[in-house]
């Protein structure tokens, strides 16, 4: 965490399209992580160009999108699993002018999020190819026929996938539907991340709906 902005900029610098902010309460999930103050702090040292997407795993998240938003958030990702009024919190999300994402577990079908989905209230789906929580896990190859689903039902609206994205996953979620990758461990780990950027990007343009997975 020391190295929080140097790591931020690297990425950065090596070609990500933006800054993916997993925000863990130690209750949805049993990890704990960052608060807005951190998410301020990135704002503040990254300047107001820097897409921060913030994904929230956490029980109530209609108690803390606000302040997220409030320090530089520009998409709010939430999960259709936590409490609360999920369909008012995704208002709330764009009414303070930020993009609102709905997040489904590995193990929730697709047709929970359909209802959101027909009615325009999301902005943004994020398929979880993993259990949140914990970065490293593998790639579970069960979620790609959802990606599918979601894609058939949600026309143009993005798709982003979480969970193993690396070489090998990312042109797979790809050829499901899924048009967002947001990888970790696989990049931070490379080499060199700027050709692993780019050789992940150009693996998935090349696969995007194909439906090859």
């Amino acid at each position: 965490m020391a190295n929080l902005e140097a790591d931020c900029r690297r990425a950065l610098e090596g070609g990500a399209d933006g800054l993916h902010v997993d925000i863990m309460d130690g209750h949805f999930v049993p990890n704990l992580s960052m608060g807005p103050a951190v998410v301020s702090a990135l704002r503040r040292a990254l300047g107001v160009d820097v897409h921060l997407h913030v994904h929230l795993m956490i029980t109530h998240p209609d108690r803390y999108a606000e302040p997220f938003i409030e320090s530089g958030a520009d998409t709010v990702l939430i999960h259709i699993e936590s409490e609360g009024d999920i369909s008012a919190t995704l208002a709330k999300i764009r009414e303070k002018g930020a993009r609102a994402g709905i997040t489904v577990n590995p193990d929730t079908p697709a047709d929970t999020i359909l209802p959101l989905i027909s009615a325009g209230r999301i902005d943004e789906i994020l398929c979880m190819t993993v259990f949140p929580g914990f970065g490293g896990q593998a790639f579970i190859e069960s979620v790609l026929p959802k990606i599918g689903e979601l894609r058939a039902a949600a026309g143009d609206l993005p798709i982003s996938v979480d969970g193993g994205i690396d070489a090998a996953s990312a042109p797979r979620s790809a050829a499901a539907g899924a048009n967002i990758m947001l990888a970790g461990s696989s990049l931070f780990k490379a080499e060199d991340m700027g050709a692993a950027i780019a050789d992940m990007r150009t693996s998935c343009t090349e696969a995007f709906g194909s439906g090859a997975t």
